[in-house]
């Protein structure tokens, strides 16, 4: 992917600096810093309870951190440091230039509303009115995300899992985003839908040149979709690098075992 190529010569899309995020005593995630690069697809790994789904909150904003900087190049005023920013700027942010996949489908649509009407409203959540045109780009993305345009009009309810996630991915980008942050995207599906969603994921990835930050447990996700990776374990970043690197030669004793864990399986 891009991030290879001439990484000096491009200002980061997004840069982390020194992120913490406590509950109480326990640390949440402690310190971590990266810069994102356009283009480019960050993994983060750990175990239950490391610090990675904290640090991916504390990233898009669902939680406030503590202390530290989220810097993100914005379109229109260049980079800004989005915790810092009034909640209506960073709500029109995850709007239009940022999307968040969760897990859980149903933690990102609105299952009342119909398939064609859950793409629709990001769009006219940034200004889109022409119902006719909102209608072709919802039927558009649903082929994209290999849904029959001919279940517009059914609910989310009436979807399989794996289709209410690759619904949930087609309400996201509709608004053409730069940035993706993805929670677990492909927890809980079955291995073979598992492997679909994997396919359409890394083939939207590319053909729309996204940077994505993913949170996952599973090896397999980040070796198929991330350029760089880091580890974490007690809310702290203990391992980082190209992904390859990092899973065919990790250096630190905990990745050593995450790694060690998968191929004993």
């Amino acid at each position: 992917m891009s991030a290879s190529t001439g990484e000096q010569d491009m200002t980061p899309l997004m840069q982390v600096k020194a992120l913490t995020k406590m509950y109480g005593h326990r640390i949440g995630c402690k310190n971590v810093s990266f810069d994102l690069y356009p283009g480019e697809v960050m993994g983060i790994v750990g175990e239950s309870g490391s610090g990675k789904s904290t640090l991916l909150n504390a990233m898009a904003g669902h939680h406030a951190p503590d202390c530290g900087e989220v810097v993100f190049d914005t379109r229109a005023d260049g980079p800004v440091d989005t915790c810092t920013m009034s909640e209506p700027a960073r709500r029109m942010l995850g709007r239009t230039d940022w999307a968040f996949v969760h897990q859980h489908a149903r933690d990102g649509l609105r299952m009342s509303v119909s398939a064609g009407g859950n793409i629709g409203e990001r769009l006219m959540a940034v200004g889109g009115r022409h119902y006719g045109e909102i209608r072709d780009q919802a039927a558009d993305w649903l082929g994209r995300v290999e849904i029959s345009d001919s279940r517009i009009d059914d609910r989310p309810s009436d979807f399989s899992g794996g289709m209410q996630q690759r619904l949930q991915i087609a309400r996201n980008l509709v608004t053409g985003p730069r940035l993706v942050f993805m929670d677990e995207p492909t927890g809980g599906l079955d291995v073979s839908v598992q492997a679909r969603l994997l396919d359409l994921l890394r083939s939207l990835v590319r053909e729309m040149g996204l940077s994505a930050i993913i949170v996952t447990h599973d090896l397999a996700v980040v070796r198929l979709l991330a350029d760089r990776l880091m580890v974490m374990k007690d809310g702290y970043v203990v391992e980082s690098g190209l992904t390859d690197q990092v899973l065919d030669d990790p250096q630190h004793a905990y990745t050593q075992l995450l790694v060690s864990s998968v191929l004993q399986v």
